[in-house]
């Protein structure tokens, strides 16, 4: 049972990799680690890495469920990255597709925020550094 959250502040992503079991007695402990870096960190999205899950129960459709809410009210949204198959079907059948995005890859997901981010930068952010250079005397 292990949970580790990677902050990406340029994308304004949080990326929860669990590892094990999601059960009744670990969700508890998963939930609270999450939710404290959402506190922290306030992302627009959250992504759920369930590459390294081994079993879960209705405890894993539950965590998903609780951080959908939580992000929704933030304005954000929640993608569940690299599930195993059988989690996969499961989560599906439980209609977590229609909350969240089921993704095999997260990357472009990261990448595709951070480009966002860069063409919405003001063009006076742009030109900034070569202000400075066309303006230096001889």
């Amino acid at each position: 049972m292990n949970v580790e959250i990677k902050n990406y502040p340029s994308a304004r992503t949080l990326v929860a990799e669990i590892c094990g079991d999601i059960d009744h007695h670990t969700a508890k402990y998963f939930r609270g680690e999450i939710d404290k870096a959402i506190r922290s960190h306030n992302p627009l999205t959250l992504i759920l890495d369930y590459s390294q899950v081994t079993f879960m129960d209705s405890s894993g459709i539950g965590l998903v469920m609780g951080r959908y809410r939580i992000m929704s009210e933030m304005g954000g949204e929640v993608i569940v990255a690299s599930p195993p198959a059988y989690i996969r079907k499961v989560l599906q059948l439980a209609g977590m597709h229609k909350l969240t995005k089921i993704v095999m890859d997260m990357t472009p997901y990261i990448q595709e925020k951070k480009a966002a981010q860069e063409q919405n930068e003001s063009p006076d952010d742009k030109t900034k550094e070569s202000d400075k250079i066309e303006t230096k005397t001889p």
